[in-house]
């Protein structure tokens, strides 16, 4: 996003901060060591938990070397739970040296370790308990962020939302697809395209108020899938977790971007850049507020007429092809809308699944130049579509495979194994693709997630049909893209499998959690468990700056985000309200600057408290107008309310996979094979100029 005009919150940097009310022993011994001492040496932990039982990791970073130096678990009393002498280093990061922390605890209560030897540390109290306990408020946080991003009438009151933003979105002029200069500002005036259209509702894309197709229907198809294979942590059996109204609310405005009568597709409602020709007209990007702001901004003034009535596009003619990213996530949201829904409001699920067929069909198969993401593509680059038709005709076989009742009057290919011919069409495609394995679960490659609802779904057909793909194919693939994970890893002291000075750094920690989690359930393999909790735990505090990387998930975690509400509304000192569940960019490359007027500066003191913790090329600042490292997006949030489910639930509720020998030794020549590649993928994702 705009670095002046995207949103934004600070995180201040606790990393040994005594938590009120804590009375362990080890910290009034290492409250008696010299500062300077204590200075050399850092624990990184998992600031939401540990498993009962299970193996953990965290991670000492040191200025000076370690020689004979021991690590203890220490519980709440002071006793030591266990002390074991510190092993080989990990490598190094910027000026530290850093350790794994290895342990298991079997006992379930608050726990800390500590590093005693040449130089001393402790860490951050932490849980150890079980995967509900732990993990369940991170699900809650993500519906919550979701409920905050709310547009609309709908909106949910809470201590940071007090007012529906944008109701002029019920009414809105259309236009087509603006073209831009090498600055991505808009070339001559905005051209109107049809009649208007109701475009209200939906969720704000990020810290800014535009909505777009791209992110939305990526965000509702994970959601939808976890509400059907977790019903227990996202649907109806979650309690305050319950993602179903909140997967309705992001089908809804689907329903309203794509006219399923005149098959019309409209992908963004608002813009981020300026024009060419008039600077004086001001966009999104340019303004920092309150989004009920928006509808009577300026009163008149034309320079903001793009802020109070915003433009809406189109992506052509009724009934042109679809640009394929956009049709095959759609195809799968509108799909997953069935499968979750057409019990309990048929009408509306037949509403669904009708158009998912329609925009599946129109999928253009051979594009040429960029693909249609948002306005301008540089927003999101997206350069990979075959895992998107994959994972919609993939959701379309499993809609009307598992349909128990009539289906809707109209639909064109009621034979399921239609679409998973389909599917598997496009699976292979991708794997013999000129981005196989180049990317893992995000916005812009879906493969990990499509290959894995595929796999399950030729164990629903069983071996009658012939496909393209077989699922010890789809297994492999997956398997390759986990293996550059682990390569990526390995040279990193902190074992993260995707580079930490690129964009989208942390929401790819949660992708490769779940699929470390799909490809163990799918095979037996634990090892791919240990994985999965180690990513996880990266992003949630184990790595080189302390933070978690989740608003609220953790004790220290992200304060100054670029996000307006929560900047304009919230606290900036971590206590409430916050914008919990908001899964943040991470360390990148740079910290992004630019102030815009009203906009609270955060941190107050400007003080950058991570930037002795920065190293090997990457960088991490709390600070509001840093866009590129902690500005959150649904997006970005949408694989963490699965990574939180898969470990409480062990497994998704329907479905259940076939491990056949196939699968077995595919996952134990896995433990043997040192295949694989380093990252990142040759495009820099979520380009914001």
């Amino acid at each position: 996003m705009n670095p002046q005009a995207s949103s934004g919150k600070f995180s201040i940097d606790k990393l040994v901060r005594v938590l009120p009310g804590l009375a362990f022993l080890f910290l009034v011994v290492f409250a008696s060591a010299p500062a300077a001492r204590a200075a050399n040496a850092f624990i990184r932990v998992n600031q939401m938990g540990y498993e009962t039982g299970v193996p953990g990791r965290a991670y000492l970073m040191s200025k000076v070397a370690e020689t004979g130096a021991v690590y203890r678990v220490v519980d709440s009393s002071g006793n030591v739970k266990s002390s074991t002498a510190l092993g080989a280093t990990t490598g190094t990061w910027g000026e530290f040296t850093v350790y794994a922390l290895d342990f298991k605890v079997h006992e379930a209560g608050n726990y800390a370790l500590e590093v005693r030897g040449p130089a001393n540390a402790t860490s951050l109290q932490f849980k150890v308990d079980t995967a509900q306990k732990l993990f369940k408020s991170g699900v809650a946080n993500a519906l919550y962020f979701y409920q905050n991003e709310r547009d609309g009438v709908h909106f949910i009151p809470t201590p940071l939302r007090s007012a529906a933003g944008h109701l002029n979105d019920a009414h809105l002029n259309v236009y087509a697809s603006p073209q831009f200069d090498a600055d991505d500002l808009i070339i001559g005036a905005l051209e109107p395209s049809g009649l208007p259209v109701d475009a209200s509702g939906g969720w704000w894309d990020a810290g800014d108020y535009i909505k777009f197709v791209q992110t939305h229907s990526y965000t509702v198809a994970l959601m939808l899938i976890g509400v059907r294979d977790f019903p227990k942590q996202m649907g109806a059996g979650a309690g305050s977790s319950n993602f179903s109204s909140e997967a309705k609310f992001g089908v809804d405005w689907l329903n309203k971007m794509w006219n399923d009568g005149s098959q019309t597709l409209y992908y963004q409602v608002g813009i981020g850049t300026g024009f060419e020709s008039n600077e004086n007209l001001l966009s999104d990007h340019d303004l920092w507020r309150l989004p009920q702001e928006d509808d009577a901004f300026g009163g008149a003034d034309t320079d903001l007429q793009y802020i109070r009535s915003r433009p809406v596009f189109v992506a052509g003619a009724a009934g042109a092809k679809i640009s394929p990213n956009l049709a095959g996530r759609l195809a799968a949201s509108f799909a997953g809308c069935y499968q979750v829904l057409h019990k309990s409001n048929p009408g509306y699920a037949d509403k669904c699944l009708l158009a998912a067929e329609h925009i599946f069909d129109l999928a253009d198969t051979a594009p040429a130049g960029d693909l249609l993401t948002v306005a301008p593509f540089d927003f999101y680059g997206e350069g990979e579509w075959r895992d998107d038709l994959e994972l919609g005709a993939t959701e379309l076989y499993l809609a009307i495979a598992s349909a128990d009742c009539p289906l809707p009057p109209g639909l064109q290919h009621t034979n399921a194994n239609f679409y998973l011919k389909a599917a598997s069409h496009w699976a292979h495609e991708y794997i013999n693709g000129p981005c196989d394995a180049c990317d893992t679960l995000n916005l812009y490659d879906v493969s990990g997630l499509a290959h894995f609802e595929l796999y399950r779904a030729i164990d629903c057909a069983g071996a009658n049909t012939a496909l393209e793909v077989t699922p010890k194919q789809l297994l492999a693939d997956m398997r390759k893209e986990l293996k550059n994970a682990k390569t990526t890893g390995a040279a990193d002291p902190f074992g993260y499998g995707f580079p930490w000075a690129s964009y989208d750094s942390a929401t790819h920690g949660a992708g490769l959690a779940v699929m470390a989690h799909e490809f163990a359930f799918l095979t037996g393999n634990n090892s791919y468990e240990k994985l999965a909790n180690q990513w996880s735990g990266n992003i949630l505090g184990a790595n080189a700056w302390g933070s978690s990387f989740i608003a609220g998930d953790g004790d220290v975690f992200p304060n100054c985000m670029q996000h307006q509400v929560a900047n304009i509304v919230g606290t900036l000192d971590g206590t409430e309200p916050v914008l919990r569940g908001a899964l943040v960019e991470g360390p990148n490359s740079f910290a992004a600057t630019g102030t815009l007027d009203g906009m609270r500066a955060c941190p107050a003191d400007g003080v950058n408290e991570f930037k002795k913790f920065n190293g090997n090329g990457a960088v991490y600042r709390d600070r509001v107008q840093s866009y590129s490292t902690v500005e959150p997006a649904i997006d970005l949030t949408a694989a963490s309310f699965l990574m939180f489910s898969w470990p409480i639930a062990g497994g998704p509720a329907v479905f259940a996979p076939l491990v056949n020998a196939d699968a077995v030794a595919l996952a134990a020549d896995d433990s043997a094979d040192t295949a694989g590649k380093q990252w990142p993928p040759k495009r820099s994702p979520r380009s914001r100029k």
